[in-house]
């Protein structure tokens, strides 16, 4: 727990510049970001979490159907809005956020994927993650879920966690009982020897595991992992449910 000896992150990176080939057909002229769960899209989920949280500036990267997505952004009310044009070059999970970094300033910041969907339990997951961030002794924490609590999750685990929240990879022989749910909290240093160009956070995430600094901490209520057309429709079916 930080016992509020840190201050809540005030911007945060939502990725949202993914083609989305997993939900073809729907992808073929929506943008997954904007792509409705029971009503309503996936992105605007993903910054009302922010705004609820305290969020003032919201970057979005765009680059498939990029204008539909920027459009969209924009009219959100209640936070800033930024956006990161990755039109021209798809620069994946790390090499986005490190081409977005003048505009997060240099602080700690939010990551979240803009199709990263939860139906909160008791606490808001954004609260449960700021808790848990330990700057002193981590460089990124990740917001977990036990594969039991993924609806639409269909993968084997992706990592371990001990008693402090230490994470290491699962074997690939191996089932892990960690998913890694799309939102974390991460320092800006990081990227200052991160490669050029387009990367994967996943470099970033094993650099801190040889270093003892990455963490995660176990979210609470149920991750929808809308990857596919099938999984959609679980979503909305777990939505209706947990209204009832």
């Amino acid at each position: 727990m930080n016992n509020n000896q840190n201050p809540r992150p005030d911007r945060a990176m939502v990725l949202s510049a993914g083609i989305g080939k997993r939900m073809r057909p729907l992808t073929a002229t929506t943008p997954k970001p904007l792509i409705e769960v029971a009503g309503r899209s996936m992105l605007d989920y993903t910054l009302q979490r922010l705004r609820d949280a305290g969020v003032e500036t919201a970057v979005v990267n765009v680059h498939y159907l990029a204008d539909l997505v920027e459009i969209h952004a924009k009219r959100f009310k209640g936070l800033t809005v930024a956006i990161s044009d990755e039109r021209d070059t798809l620069l994946e999970t790390g090499g986005g956020i490190k081409k977005a970094l003048p505009q997060l300033g240099g602080k700690p910041f939010y990551v979240t994927n803009s199709d990263s969907i939860w139906i909160e339990g008791v606490r808001p997951n954004l609260d449960v993650l700021v808790e848990a961030w330990q700057p002193e002794k981590m460089d990124i924490l990740l917001l977990m879920v036990p594969s039991v609590n993924a609806i639409g999750y269909t993968g084997k685990g992706d990592f371990t966690m001990d008693d402090e929240g230490v994470l290491t990879r699962r074997d690939e022989r191996t089932v892990a009982p960690f998913v890694y749910s799309g939102t974390a909290i991460m320092k800006p240093e990081l990227f200052e020897n991160a490669p050029e160009g387009s990367f994967s956070l996943n470099v970033l995430f094993d650099r801190a595991i040889e270093q003892g600094r990455l963490f995660g901490v176990e979210g609470d209520g149920t991750w929808l992992h809308v990857g596919t057309p099938e999984a959609l429709v679980d979503a909305e079916k777990a939505i209706a449910e947990s209204v009832n």
